[in-house]
């Protein structure tokens, strides 16, 4: 039986989560139907354009994505620590870019002045939507709602668009972080999509590899996606807001193995890896058999046993889902 999503999604244990969302039936995301020969390659750019919208209001940011035919990959990040601080003008002012909000909140941020009980209401629900506006859950309903919509209005029918639940993987520790990223910027490749990471259309890598082209200071949070987690460099003091890699680390990482996974050689291997993955401790072939098997092996969580078990404890499982496939391939 599948476990509610309150105890997969544990912040104390990591802000970091693959979520993927797949098409009921025959429904097509993107891509082109064989049997009536209609194409849907124009949503992706809704896609594109609703996660670009919506990590400018929520806590959340994005770090890889990737929009295939019929599914989508995310690799998000909860910034509670970013939410934490937003005052109620601020809460309020994000919450009705997405949602109409009700009677008091209009009122409030019409200027109208308000009793202190009817403050008091606002105040209240205020916090439910600060804490919605951080939640993973509600991130992908506004996300996949939308879609459903338009998607059904285009197609001239009703009922389920998606299917019932988005999968979710939480992302432990650094390895299991990059592991996903790769994956994800990966898809259109194993799908036989595309030839080269740059030549992906509609994932992250494209989009962080034709900034990186254009910036002066490639490496410059600044000067990176702004819809995209910056890449910041390796754990340090006084380290900015971003994924814990270098950026060049990381697209040469992804190039080394595109161009392994396009030789459809699945036991040949480059003589030297790249460095982030001796950072990381990981073989090169422990590596190739993430990039492309990263869902089927692992219940739910992924990264070293130790981070498992602490994850486990906080949300007091009984036993540790995924262990044997976290011990294989993060040891």
């Amino acid at each position: 039986m599948p476990k509610p999503r309150y105890t997969q999604i544990a912040l104390s244990a990591t802000p970091y989560y693959h979520c993927v969302s797949r098409c009921v039936r025959r429904a097509f995301l993107c891509g082109t139907d064989t049997v009536s020969g209609q194409t849907y390659e124009h949503r992706r750019g809704w896609i594109e354009e609703k996660l670009t919208r919506l990590v400018s209001v929520f806590a959340i940011d994005l770090c890889a994505y990737a929009i295939m035919s019929n599914h989508y990959h995310l690799v998000l990040h909860v910034n509670s620590d970013r939410a934490i601080k937003w005052t109620r003008d601020e809460v309020l002012h994000r919450w009705h870019q997405i949602f109409a909000g009700h009677a008091l909140s209009l009122r409030y941020q019409r200027g109208e002045p308000l009793s202190k009980a009817e403050l008091a209401r606002l105040d209240k629900d205020v916090s439910v939507w600060q804490q919605r506006l951080m939640d993973i859950s509600w991130f992908m309903r506004v996300l996949n709602e939308s879609i459903a919509r338009a998607a059904n209005i285009e197609d001239h029918c009703t009922g389920r668009f998606w299917e019932g639940r988005f999968k979710s993987q939480a992302l432990l520790d650094e390895a299991a972080i990059l592991a996903c990223m790769a994956y994800v910027d990966l898809n259109p490749l194993r799908a036989k999509l595309a030839n080269t990471p740059e030549g992906s259309d509609h994932t992250s890598i494209k989009a962080r590899i034709k900034k990186a082209k254009q910036a002066t200071l490639p490496a410059d949070p600044k000067q990176q996606p702004a819809h995209l987690y910056p890449l910041v460099g390796h754990p340090r003091k006084a380290m900015p807001a971003g994924i814990p890699f270098r950026l060049d680390d990381y697209l040469a990482l992804v190039d080394w193995t595109g161009r392994i996974l396009r030789e459809d050689k699945r036991g040949a291997i480059a003589a030297s890896l790249p460095p982030i993955l001796e950072r990381l401790n990981l073989e090169g072939k422990q590596w190739l058999y993430l990039a492309e098997h990263f869902e089927s092996p692992f219940k739910g969580f992924v990264g070293s046993v130790y981070k498992l078990k602490q994850a486990c404890q906080t949300l007091g499982y009984r036993r540790m889902p995924g262990r044997t496939a976290c011990e294989r391939c993060f040891s």
